[in-house]
């Protein structure tokens, strides 16, 4: 995942560009002229870019995908009100995740972080993770997920416990593009 503050033009290709000022994601070839997060998706390591043109990567991941299955892209932005729960919950694909504003705790199996604007981190496959919202101000964050085809058109998030299931959701989604993965 790279930066672009002053905008980016990209060429065809396995990439991802959120537009941050116009809440849009594009796929391959894009132009924004504003501040933008780029996803890069390769399947040799060899071909990471990881700094170009002096810029380095934000945030970079090895992912192993099962090559059985048919892969979906999906890049969703998720808003949260003030105090906001994603109860303990897992996503059915990996992902790497940027704040938008606000601020997100995160729990995970052992360890608790908070991320504020313009932090980035990684969930992976079936990761169990408790997010909770800042108290104080609305948050968001943009996501990239690589989820198994049969999940494209399909809410991806799995409570762990069912009781939290029925709980009311203040966050909400808002899938901003979704395609077949092709590498």
């Amino acid at each position: 995942m790279y930066e672009r503050p002053e905008g980016v033009e990209t060429e065809p290709g396995a990439l991802v560009v959120y537009d941050l000022e116009r809440n849009e994601a594009h796929h391959g070839a894009a132009r924004v002229d504003g501040p933008a997060i780029v996803w890069e998706l390769v399947a040799d390591e060899s071909l990471v870019t990881q700094c170009h043109k002096g810029e380095c990567a934000a945030l970079e991941v090895d992912i192993e995908l099962d090559p059985t299955l048919e892969w979906t892209v999906r890049c969703d932005r998720v808003d949260f009100p003030p105090g906001g729960v994603a109860y303990r919950h897992v996503h059915p694909g990996p992902g790497i995740r940027r704040m938008l504003f606000g601020s997100l705790t995160i729990d995970t199996a052992g360890s608790r972080e908070t991320f504020g604007a313009g932090q980035a981190w990684f969930e992976g496959i079936d990761e169990p993770v408790l997010a909770t919202a800042s108290p104080d101000e609305d948050s968001a964050f943009v996501r990239l997920l690589l989820l198994p085809v049969e999940w494209q058109g399909r809410r991806s998030i799995h409570y762990l416990d069912p009781a939290d299931e029925e709980k009311p959701k203040l966050q909400r989604a808002t899938v901003l593009l979704e395609e077949p993965l092709t590498l």
